[in-house]
């Protein structure tokens, strides 16, 4: 049964019907609710198990002054030389292992109530969803995401890089963990310095979430098979992860600046405006500077986004078989 399925929540449309009207009762129990949020949290858990690494690496490179590392490989060297190997490539792990729960679940959650949304504004069955209304759909969901989204990568940009400024002054780590970097946030600037840079994270993760998703929708659609006369059939585990993978290499490229400048909003000391880090990394190193740590980046998409897409089909068959769909 795990060697095709056909995902409950992105139907692939068959390739010769036609829309018509909807008779369709959008999933609204808090039953199903909890289902999606459970399937959401089971590929989020798979992406950080995969991704973790690459991401520190690409935060590291991200806020780190000029020259001080000279390529991924080097602030991967230095990491494990420092920390030793898990520790080093697993620094800030334990806030995306608490957060990547609510994070994902509410993301995926939000995706399919988005849907739901716009398949009753527009009068469509789920199935005959178009890649624009998808589109939309991935933008609405990280509206609730942000919630949770924003204080997650501020406390995690803050545990990622107080390594790398530790290496380069004899102080000890201002930080002894995520609860501590909460506590001492709190303490300094209340609920908002938590909160530091959520604008500029509702901008990254709406469209990132936007081009995930509807990149994702079409690839499915591309690659599902067809019967002889010509109705789709179910993906494979390789189809998907495909999908998976393409729809993060889509959303990164263009919106990597934008989470180079969230990256260092969040870990400023000081209230820094968007426009006053986008011209000084502009002045330091021109357009080249806004995409420090990309190969890594773009490397973890595809493990990390694979992972992340089969855990959540797989999981969402998994409550369809024992629960019903």
């Amino acid at each position: 049964m795990l060697d095709s399925i056909e995902p409950p929540g992105l139907d692939v449309p068959p390739r010769k019907s036609n829309p018509t009207k909807s008779t369709d009762t959008p999933p609204a129990s808090s039953y199903l609710g909890l289902r999606s949020l459970a399937s959401g949290a089971v590929g989020g858990l798979c992406s950080v198990i995969v991704g973790h690494p690459f991401d520190l690496v690409k935060v590291r490179r991200q806020t780190a002054p000029k020259g001080f590392y000279t390529s991924s490989v080097d602030a991967l060297r230095k990491a494990v030389r420092k920390d030793g190997l898990m520790k080093g490539l697993y620094a800030g792990v334990s806030i995306p292992l608490m957060g990547v729960t609510p994070m994902y679940a509410v993301s995926f959650w939000g995706y399919d109530l988005a849907k739901s949304l716009v398949q009753h504004l527009y009068d469509v069955p789920s199935s005959n969803l178009t890649i624009a209304q998808i589109y939309t759909a991935g933008f609405l969901s990280a509206i609730p995401m942000n919630i949770i989204a924003t204080p997650f990568e501020r406390i995690k940009v803050l545990l990622q890089t107080q390594g790398q400024t530790l290496s380069m002054n004899s102080n000890g780590p201002k930080y002894t963990g995520s609860i501590d970097a909460v506590r001492q946030l709190y303490r300094a600037g209340g609920i908002r310095s938590i909160y530091k840079g959520a604008t500029m994270t509702l901008t990254r993760d709406g469209l990132d979430s936007a081009a995930y998703f509807a990149t994702y929708e079409y690839c499915k659609r591309c690659l599902t098979p067809e019967d002889l006369e010509g109705n789709g059939g179910p993906l494979s585990l390789l189809s998907i992860g495909i999908a998976g993978a393409t729809a993060g290499i889509v959303m990164i490229i263009p919106l990597f600046p934008v989470d180079t400048v969230k990256s260092r909003i969040q870990n400023s000391g000081s209230k820094t405006k968007a426009t006053e880090i986008v011209r000084e990394v502009y002045r330091n190193g021109g357009l080249k500077a806004f995409y420090p740590g990309i190969g890594p980046a773009l490397v973890r998409a595809i493990p990390a986004n694979a992972a992340t897409l089969l855990g959540w089909e797989l999981a969402t068959q998994a409550m369809n078989e024992r629960f019903g769909p």
